[in-house]
């Protein structure tokens, strides 16, 4: 293979991958901002999604959610048989310095999270607690997912 020295606009045929390439971030620009138009520059629509972990015994379903620098009544939980919700916001509390600069990577607004269970639950003995930035949320099974017995077929 011979190398090709690139010297810019002498061969306009050598140029057509950068072009391609432009065309290429362009779109991908284009897609963003319709997926997640900005706000004065930050994307608006990539806000703080809490992580979960679930954890399921034979009486109870056990989730936990980082939900850190929140107090307790800006969160909502909405619990149905088969999946709890998670919603609330992240308010800004940036403060201008004197110079007039401020930089943040905390991330700020509404945030809304639902999770399917693996399980129906008794949505109406549902019990919470929150502490240093973890909602922990206890989900009783209904009787019936407590009682029920697969048969299996053998072959």
């Amino acid at each position: 293979m011979a190398l090709i020295r690139w010297e810019p606009f002498r061969d306009i045929e050598r140029l057509e991958p950068f072009r391609e390439l432009e065309t290429l971030q362009r779109q991908m620009n284009r897609l963003f901002d319709r997926l997640a138009p900005t706000n004065g520059g930050e994307r608006t629509a990539f806000n703080f999604v809490p992580a979960a972990e679930i954890e399921e015994t034979d009486d109870t379903i056990h989730l936990r959610l980082e939900v850190p620098g929140l107090d307790a009544k800006d969160i909502n939980v909405e619990v149905t048989p088969e999946a709890v919700s998670i919603s609330g916001e992240r308010k800004s509390e940036t403060k201008i310095e004197e110079k007039g600069i401020s930089r943040s990577e905390f991330r700020y607004g509404r945030f809304q999270r639902i999770i399917p269970l693996p399980s129906l639950v008794q949505h109406d003995k549902v019990e919470a607690e929150y502490k240093d930035g973890i909602l922990r949320l206890t989900l009783p099974k209904s009787e019936a997912e407590k009682q029920k017995v697969v048969k299996v077929n053998i072959g």
